[in-house]
Parts: structure tokens; C-alpha cells; sequence
């Protein structure tokens, strides 16, 4: 059975190119689903748990003056996640995610706010979503998401 990853690493594969992701809410989940394939290898070039906000710029590059305005649930902090992931680790496409799993808000987001980036050479997109469930679901249905998105812009492209 072909899951959303393993399309995404095959694909990545007959394009010859690479991925690193930049996970806050998910925690490396993202990175996690896509290692899972065999021969990922070929395609996953790392990720960065950036859990706590300071991590953020620390580690993936995300503007301190954005976070300090905005918090670390915002849809610039998912894209700048994309970027730094990308940027950092040298891989073609970056994939960002911040959001509120909950059960409790977090800088003013209410639990299931998601917002999801992704990057590569010229290309900017970012998603914004409202997940119902618990924090599981949350989490979960996240991944599903970022993948998706990655899966939008390679067909754009």
C-alpha cells in the first residue's frame, strides 16, 4: 500500500531532488513520516525540531523581530521554518510547521490553528488551517498536511 510519503519520496527521486523540514508543533513528525519509506535516504536531508520559540531563529533562521511581534503561531513563522529547513540543511524544497495542538492556546492561538510552509528554488506557499480534534488528531492530520502541500507545489512545478 502507497502512503501520501512514499509518493512524495518517489517523486522527489525521479526529480533528483531533496527535502529538510523545520517542525514545531509536529515535533519531527513530518521528517519521521517521510524516513519511514525506504530509500528515503536518497531524498530526506534532515530536519530541525525547533519545539522552543528561541530555537526558531537559533536554528532555523526565522526573524526575532516577527516573533516578538507575533508569537511563534503565525503563518510568516511556518514559512521562515520552510526556508531556514531548506536553507540550512542544502536541500531543494523546505517544509515548515507551527502551530497550537493544544490542549491549551498558544501565543493566543487556539488549539487545532495550524499553519504549514513550504519553499524551494522561486517557489513561496503557505497554508493555513483550523484542525478539529485532540491533540493526536491535530498532530496528525498536520503531517497529512504539510505532505499535501509539498505534493501541490511539485505538481506545479
Amino acid at each position: 500500500m502507497s502512503t501520501p510519503a512514499a509518493g512524495l519520496v518517489a517523486r522527489l527521486v525521479r526529480r533528483g531532488e531533496t527535502v529538510a523540514t523545520a517542525e514545531s508543533l509536529t515535533a519531527g513528525l513530518v521528517c519521521a513520516a517521510l524516513t519511514e519509506v525506504p530509500g528515503s535516504s536518497a531524498v530526506v536531508r534532515g530536519g530541525l525540531i525547533v519545539y522552543a520559540t528561541d530555537l526558531k531563529t537559533t536554528l532555523a533562521d526565522v526573524d526575532a523581530a516577527l516573533l516578538a511581534e507575533h508569537g511563534a503561531v503565525h503563518p510568516d513563522v511556518a514559512v521562515q521554518l520552510a526556508d531556514g529547513a531548506r536553507r540550512r540543511c542544502g536541500a531543494d524544497w523546505g517544509l515548515g510547521l507551527t502551530g497550537a495542538a493544544g490542549p491549551d492556546p498558544q501565543d493566543g492561538a487556539a488549539p487545532g490553528t495550524v499553519y504549514i510552509g513550504v519553499t524551494g528554488v522561486g517557489v513561496c506557499a503557505g497554508r493555513s488551517l483550523r484542525l478539529p480534534g485532540d491533540r493526536h488528531a491535530v498532530r496528525a492530520a498536520s503531517v497529512t498536511a504539510a505532505l499535501e502541500l509539498l505534493a501541490e507545489q511539485l505538481d506545479r512545478r
